[in-house]
């Protein structure tokens, strides 16, 4: 049986305000359930000015039109311009989005400076940053988060062995094949890892000619994951996004969110497979993720 797991990412005020509302009418209309991560502090997308150096980023940002996308007010927030709160600002939609019975998990507290610096904070910095984000996402929706996802998927062992204070149920912290627990020398996590299979659109976005049936292509028996933005397939690729949706539905494939898909693995955590991450790369992509190996 082939499964979709379908998952939303929402790293931007206006991503929320304006492209959430949108990937939620799709939803709606074709009788779809997804896990929506996300972003509940500062919009601090100006941030990302800093690896104007790297050629991969600059790559990206033409490829994707990202100024055409986000738009100015996002693309200097936090720097030139008062960073907005992205989560905290908008709890009616997250919470009609429950109700719904849709999944809303922690995507971060502060997304972008995360992904600058992750690599660099100490155990102090780290804690502090999951208390922030968990004490923003019970305050806005009513109670804690279940799940969490890293920022663009950039993370690190220590980081995960800190996470696993907190009690998730599950994560999405990583790029891989299937569902795992993360190894760490001689230490195995217990906290379940569900990866993004596969490729993004924003990935895909200029690089190909048939962005929706390149996803559906990369479709495989058994448990596909597939990551969303709110700010794209809510936005420029709305229509390319709704192809790809009714494609899967056309071949009986059926969509469910993470949290489906972890249930069942829950029950059974000491079956689940661990196994080693390391730092990787994506094509498509600018920077470093964290990614399953073996």
């Amino acid at each position: 049986m082939t499964v979709l797991a379908l998952r939303i990412d929402v790293d931007t005020y206006d991503g929320l305000r304006v492209g959430a509302p949108r990937v939620l009418e799709l939803l709606h209309r074709l009788g779809v359930r997804a896990t929506f991560f996300v972003t509940f502090g500062p919009e601090r997308v100006g941030l990302a000015a800093a690896r104007a150096w790297d050629p991969s980023f600059v790559w990206k940002m033409l490829r994707t039109r990202a100024l055409s996308t986000y738009g100015w007010r996002t693309v200097l927030s936090g720097t030139l311009l008062p960073a907005r709160l992205v989560g905290e600002s908008f709890g009616p939609l997250l919470r009609d989005a429950m109700a719904e019975g849709h999944e809303v998990g922690l995507h971060g507290y502060d997304h972008f400076g995360w992904q600058r610096r992750v690599h660099r904070m100490n155990r102090c910095d780290i804690e502090a940053a999951f208390r922030l984000g968990v004490a923003a996402f019970s305050g806005t929706v009513g109670q804690p988060p279940a799940a969490t996802a890293a920022p663009g998927w950039r993370t690190t062992t220590e980081v995960l062995a800190v996470q696993e204070q907190f009690g998730f149920r599950y994560a999405s912290d990583t790029r891989g094949s299937c569902p795992f627990r993360v190894r760490a020398g001689e230490a195995a996590y217990a906290t379940l890892q569900i990866p993004t299979t596969m490729p993004t659109m924003d990935e895909l976005a200029g690089a190909v000619p048939d962005v929706s049936g390149t996803l559906e292509a990369a479709l495989r028996p058994g448990l596909n994951v597939f990551t969303a933005h709110a700010e794209i397939e809510g936005g420029p690729l709305r229509a390319e996004f709704e192809r790809f949706l009714d494609r899967v539905q056309m071949r009986g494939i059926q969509i469910r969110r993470l949290t489906d898909v972890a249930e069942p693995l829950l029950s059974e955590i000491e079956h689940v497979p661990a196994g080693p991450v390391a730092r990787g790369r994506i094509r498509g992509r600018s920077g470093w993720v964290l990614m399953q190996r073996g």
